[in-house]
């Protein structure tokens, strides 16, 4: 099958690979010139603008569009729907919030194309693994893609499935990435305890790679965190600032929407609001307040912690690469630039775009 790729970074570069090596034809494009000629290294057909995309593809169309959620995938699904015919299909495998995605299918049906959300779990290991797949859209126009999903997925039959409707693969996704969110907190957890029982000595990389084997505890999540913890254990050179994309957002507005209690996820969210601050103005308001009653101590600023972002995981490289911490934040590599911050983090999508 011939599919267009619009977005070639970390995973949708590697979605291309694997595509690829499947025996799929993939016609790639990305604002990013770097990122079209690596794809078309390992054998892509590249494009250099949208309308060369197109005049690539056989009718009917289908393009999968993995660039950040929020404005960025806005603005490509407007341009990109500008050049398609009816018939064809455009498929959403960003992170994009499910009402946004419900929207979309809308104004797409409108102009006769079909609309497929793929929610999409794998990050930079799903050229490895394969990718889990949460699929929303017409009945039809996913089957008519299951040559691409059986590929990208650990297996044909495993790892991927239609939801239901528009929305849906999304909104699953959604969920999912709650559940990701409560389950680091809850490692982050036991590990600071761990770390903070100095009379014992422990030694973590040893106790996460013991809970690999056999314990109930164990996870791919925990897997990754034993490797990473090979590199250096007390991550001494990594700030304690937790990016955010959205997801965990929406789902606690969902939860409270449907009146279902989520505290678990609720508060792993909160803590990441919490790890973005530099100094809290409510914990500085109530050191003050100790003070005004009781006449405490307090501490003041002497000088402001002083962070860099370093460069994300660049496309085509190893997946082991994230693993080593130290090496990530002492690299030689330029600093992110501040106008790419937000993009390089995962922070581009926390709001929805328009509509209801």
């Amino acid at each position: 099958m011939r599919i267009g790729m619009i977005g070639l970074g970390k995973m949708g570069g590697n979605m291309v690979t694997r595509l690829l090596r499947g025996g799929h034809e993939v016609v790639g494009y990305d604002l990013f010139p770097a990122n079209v000629l690596a794809a078309q290294d390992r054998g892509a057909l590249p494009a250099n603008t949208l309308g060369e995309l197109i005049n690539q593809l056989p009718a009917p169309r289908a393009v999968w569009v993995m660039v950040p959620s929020g404005k960025a995938t806005e603005d490509t699904l407007i341009a990109l729907a500008a050049e398609m015919q009816p018939g064809d299909t455009i498929i959403d495998g960003g992170n994009s919030n499910y009402k946004d995605s419900q929207r979309r299918s809308v104004t797409l049906a409108g102009m006769g194309l079909h609309f497929v959300d793929v929610g999409t779990s794998g990050g930079i290991w799903g050229l490895k693994e394969g990718y889990a797949m949460m699929i929303g859209g017409d009945a039809g126009a996913v089957e008519a893609l299951r040559p691409v999903f059986e590929t990208l997925a650990p297996t044909p039959g495993t790892g991927w499935g239609r939801m239901g409707p528009s929305g849906s693969g999304h909104y699953v996704k959604m969920v999912h990435n709650g559940i990701e969110y409560g389950m680091m907190q809850a490692y982050a957890e036991g590990f600071e305890m761990l770390h903070a029982k100095k009379d014992f000595a422990l030694d973590l990389g040893n106790i996460a790679e013991l809970w690999r084997h056999g314990s109930v505890v164990r996870s791919w999540l925990l897997d990754l965190t034993a490797d990473a913890m090979k590199g250096d254990a007390e991550f001494e050179d990594l700030s304690d600032y937790v990016a955010d994309s959205g997801e965990g957002r929406w789902t606690v507005l969902d939860s409270l929407e449907l009146g279902v209690p989520a505290p678990v996820i609720t508060l792993s969210v909160q803590m990441r609001l919490r790890s973005q601050q530099e100094v809290s103005y409510a914990g500085k308001m109530l050191s003050a307040m100790r003070r005004a009653f009781g006449g405490h101590a307090v501490k003041k600023i002497d000088e402001a912690a002083k962070t860099v972002t370093v460069q994300e995981v660049q496309p085509g490289s190893a997946p082991e690469a994230a693993l080593n911490t130290a090496a990530a934040v002492n690299t030689d590599a330029p600093a992110v630039p501040a106008h790419d911050e937000a993009r390089q983090l995962g922070e581009t999508g926390k709001e929805r775009v328009t509509g209801d």
